[in-house]
């Protein structure tokens, strides 16, 4: 079975559109490599926590930040698919 990504996010933070827009992005990176990327309103406030098969990836409180687009692919891809090219998005050697 393919991974599926959740990603947690605070609802009365303003969050919502934050989430949706790196969802979107992990679909369209990752199109044949994930079953799903779920979005899931939290209860705690100030939660944005992202997880692949419930182990998490990001954390916003960890991390004092939200990821950047290109850091969250790279972690999502060294998961799911260490293979991968992302293009202009990877890592510089």
């Amino acid at each position: 079975m393919k991974p599926v990504i959740t990603i947690e996010y605070c609802p009365q933070c303003g969050w919502m559109l934050r989430a949706a827009y790196m969802a979107q992005e992990l679909l369209t990176t990752f199109a044949t490599d994930l079953h799903a990327v779920s979005l899931q309103p939290a209860t705690l406030a100030g939660t944005y926590i992202i997880s692949i098969d419930g182990e998490p990836i990001f954390d916003r409180r960890r991390e004092g930040r939200f990821p950047e687009i290109k850091e969250l692919k790279q972690l999502v891809r060294d998961k799911v698919n260490p293979e991968k090219s992302l293009g202009h998005s990877d890592k510089k050697s």
